[in-house]
């Protein structure tokens, strides 16, 4: 019996990257807030990039609430739909091409989301990572931490509950 050859890993990483940047580019918010993400292996880190338009607070100056808010929700819906989406992109089932199809792919929908503010977003980059607590065929249960410089002090924290995905009638 012969054993197939594995696919080379660039083939991979950039089936990963395609499918991830397709996710990411279809939310017009994500855009605006210059939200990206660093992928490595399965897991993803949400990357906010400084910009002035960011400031709530020009005094201290400080982040906006709503941005941080906004921050951890995005990272925990795109998190989700990434481990969500990622063993049908694996199998072929699912391309770049499909994602940005708002009738093949549909996204989690949000519950509840509470945010904790633990100290002011410094005018910098901040960086955030989601953590699935639970992911059922219906509901998912996620919490998300944000950090600036130093992972161990978090300026902000956040748990959300979300509505997954149904398969449609035809089942896909």
């Amino acid at each position: 019996m012969a054993r197939t050859r594995p696919e080379p890993v660039q083939v991979v990483k950039q089936r990963r990257d395609a499918a991830l940047n397709a996710i990411v580019d279809g939310v017009p918010y994500i855009r605006f807030l210059d939200i990206g993400f660093d992928r490595r292996g399965d897991e993803l880190t949400g990357v906010l990039n400084f910009d002035q338009k960011l400031i709530g607070n020009p005094l201290l100056p400080a982040l906006h609430g709503g941005v941080t808010a906004a921050f951890l929700e995005v990272t925990a819906v795109i998190t989700l739909s990434w481990e969500f989406l990622l063993p049908k992109i694996e199998s072929g089932e699912l391309n770049a091409s499909d994602i940005a199809d708002y009738e093949k792919v549909r996204f989690p929908k949000t519950v509840d989301f509470t945010v904790d503010y633990l100290r002011s977003g410094l005018p910098r980059d901040a960086y955030a990572r989601a953590f699935i607590s639970r992911a059922g065929r219906r509901y998912a249960s996620v919490r998300v931490e944000a950090w600036q410089d130093n992972h161990a002090k978090l300026f902000a924290q956040a748990s959300g509950h979300f509505l997954m995905p149904q398969p449609t009638i035809d089942g896909k």
